[in-house]
C-alpha cells in the first residue's frame, strides 16, 4: 500500500482504476478498503479512485493522545489531493469521512466536482450519545470481544498494540464538542450532491438527511429501505446503481467544475494518472447479477 506525506503525517491510500479523480472517506474506526470494498470494482471502471484511511486508522499513523479533530481530517484531505497534484475531484464520504467531506466542501467548494456524504447529520443527537457509548473500549472489552479482535487486526500493525483504545473515546469526544455547520455553511456547498442515509440508521434519522439535503443548493436524497447505517455495505447493488444515475446526470456539470480549476504541481513522486475517456457513463452499465436493485427508493432532487 502506497503512502503519500501530506499534512504532517504519511497517509496510506490505495488507488485503483483510471479516469477523473475520485477520493472516498471511510468512517471511524473502520478503512477505505473495508468501507468501500463493494464500490471499488464498479467506481474504478470510470474513475481513478483513491481511497485513502484517516488518521489513526489503519496505515496512516497518528497516535490519537495526540489529539482528534475532524477540523484535521479535512485538512488532511486537501492536503493528500495537493499532495498528489489533484487540482479537483469527486468526492465521497461515509459517516465521519462524511462530515469530513461536508468541512471539505463548505471550506474548499472550489475543489469539488460532486459530492456525496451517507450517513451523516448536522445535529450533535443522536450522533453524539451513539457515539459515546458505542466507543467505550471497556463495553466492547465486555460485550463485543469480536469487535475487539477486528480493531485490533486492522489497526495494532501500524498504529501499535492497543492504538484503538485510544482512537475510539477521542473521535466520540470530538463528535461531542465539533463545531455544527450552519445553514449558511451549506448553502456554500454550490456543487452537485447526493445525501443518502439508510431508513434505519440510527445515527442519521431519515428527517436528518432531507434537512440537510434541503439546505444544499444542488442536492438529491436518497433513502435506501431495509438499511442501516452501512448502506453501501448492506445494498450495494442499490447504492451503486443509484450513484451511477447520479454521476451520469451531473457528468457535464463536473467537466465544468474541473475545467475552471489551473493544474496544480504535485509534490509526491508519483504524478497523477493521466484522465482517460472513461467517464460517469462507463459506470455499471449493466446491473451485477442477483444485486439488490429491485427494492424500492426514494430519490427528490
Amino acid at each position: 500500500m502506497p503512502t503519500v506525506r501530506a499534512n504532517a503525517i504519511d497517509i496510506g491510500y490505495d488507488v485503483h482504476g483510471a479516469g477523473p479523480p475520485a477520493i472516498l472517506l471511510h468512517g471511524a474506526t473502520s478503512s477505505g478498503r473495508e468501507d468501500f470494498a463493494a464500490q471499488i470494482p464498479s467506481f474504478s471502471k470510470a474513475f481513478l479512485v483513491h481511497v485513502p484511511d484517516a488518521r489513526g486508522h489503519a496505515t496512516t499513523r497518528w497516535d490519537a493522545a495526540d489529539g482528534f479533530e475532524c477540523a484535521w481530517l479535512a485538512d488532511d484531505v486537501i492536503a493528500f489531493a495537493d499532495a498528489l497534484g489533484l487540482t479537483t475531484f469527486h468526492l465521497v464520504g461515509f459517516s465521519m469521512g462524511a462530515m469530513t467531506a461536508l468541512q471539505v466542501a463548505v471550506r474548499h467548494p472550489e475543489r469539488l466536482r460532486t459530492l456525496a456524504v451517507i450517513g451523516i447529520t448536522t445535529q450533535r443527537e443522536p450522533r453524539a450519545s451513539i457515539t459515546r457509548r458505542l466507543m467505550d473500549p471497556e463495553r466492547i472489552d465486555r460485550e463485543d470481544p469480536r469487535w475487539a479482535a477486528e480493531l485490533a487486526a486492522r489497526h495494532d500493525p501500524v498504529q501499535g498494540p492497543g492504538a484503538w483504545r485510544r482512537l475510539l473515546p477521542a473521535i466520540a469526544a470530538d463528535v461531542a464538542r465539533q463545531p455544527l455547520l450552519t445553514p449558511r455553511d451549506l448553502r456554500r456547498i454550490a456543487l452537485p450532491a447526493m445525501v443518502v442515509c439508510g431508513d434505519r440508521d440510527q445515527f442519521c434519522p431519515v428527517d436528518h438527511a432531507w434537512g440537510l439535503q434541503r439546505q444544499l443548493p444542488d442536492a438529491r436524497l436518497l433513502v435506501v429501505p431495509d438499511s442501516r447505517h452501512e448502506v453501501m455495505v448492506h445494498r450495494p447493488g442499490l447504492f451503486n446503481e443509484a450513484m451511477a444515475g447520479f454521476y451520469r446526470a451531473t457528468e457535464t456539470t463536473a467537466r465544468s467544475r474541473s475545467a475552471r480549476q489551473p493544474e496544480r504541481r504535485t509534490s509526491s513522486a508519483r504524478a497523477p494518472a493521466p484522465e482517460s475517456d472513461s467517464g460517469p457513463t462507463d459506470l455499471l452499465r449493466a446491473p451485477d447479477p442477483g444485486a439488490d436493485t429491485k427494492a424500492e427508493t426514494e430519490v427528490s432532487q
